[in-house]
């Protein structure tokens, strides 16, 4: 069982949900990326998202871009991400997902990416421009070295597309709130609570809302709804404006905590 499995399953057992608070790497470095993620956990971060910064970040709302642009700036490169969580886990068992587009793992070369991610202690990755169906080439590897494969369903997801999602992902399924960029504004209701339930039960797995969580009644909400809530932007906006993020992730996590029965 991974790391992100166990922390699904000990919060489940304890009747809560995941918070998965998102940053960049290398913004405004790398040495401020490590203590940032101490930070998080200390706030009481369940699972760590961690951007790697690409020159188009196509899924990416105008927050985040910026904040890729700034660590492209400062020479953040994958493998210095990576060398960034060997780090990290000398003294972190939090679990680590990477988020980034799959032209920087093709040349890297996928298997070696992989390789490399497991060797260093990533547990999963999200790469939004990687369709489950066609991304054989890194669920293969995937499987056989242990890295988890997120996958990202939205509003507008078919049946048939739900089902091919559900059937590649491991770790968690991420269901994106909203049609649209990362930061767009948050809606809920019966029909994401209805969507949300199916995809649940096809799945067997644990699903997480993000995109437009960024407040803590938002991440309240989604609570009810899902067995995670991901928060990017508002996060990412407070560290580019050199404000405490170690406050506003721990009052998130107050938040999820007050709102634990899926309904």
């Amino acid at each position: 069982m991974s790391r992100i499995s166990k922390a699904f399953s000990h919060l489940h057992e304890t009747g809560s949900k995941a918070l998965i608070p998102y940053i960049m790497a290398g913004d405004p470095s790398l040495e401020a990326t490590k203590k940032y993620i101490s930070d998080l956990e200390a706030a009481g971060a369940d699972i760590i998202e961690l951007g790697v910064p690409f020159s188009d970040p196509l899924a990416d709302g105008p927050t985040i871009q910026r904040a890729s642009e700034r660590a492209l700036k400062h020479g953040t490169t994958l493998k210095k991400v990576l060398a960034l969580v060997t780090e990290i886990r000398k003294t972190s068992e939090i679990p680590i997902i990477l988020m980034t587009y799959y032209n920087l793992i093709f040349h890297y070369g996928v298997r070696t990416f992989v390789q490399d991610a497991v060797k260093a202690g990533v547990d999963g990755v999200i790469i939004p421009d990687l369709i489950p169906d066609e991304a054989d080439e890194l669920i293969v590897p995937a499987r056989k070295y242990g890295l988890d494969t997120i996958f990202l369903l939205a509003p507008t997801s078919t049946k048939d597309r739900i089902a091919i999602a559900t059937k590649a992902a491991t770790g968690f399924i991420y269901y994106v709130s909203m049609t649209g960029i990362t930061g767009s504004r948050l809606t809920t209701g019966k029909a994401m609570r209805d969507t949300l339930n199916s995809i649940r039960k096809d799945a067997g797995k644990p699903v997480a809302i993000g995109f437009g969580v960024s407040t803590p009644d938002e991440a309240a909400k989604v609570a009810v709804l899902a067995d995670g809530v991901i928060v990017g932007s508002a996060i990412v906006k407070r560290i580019a404006e050199g404000k405490d993020i170690k406050k506003f992730v721990r009052s998130l996590k107050n938040a999820i905590s007050k709102n634990r029965a899926v309904k």
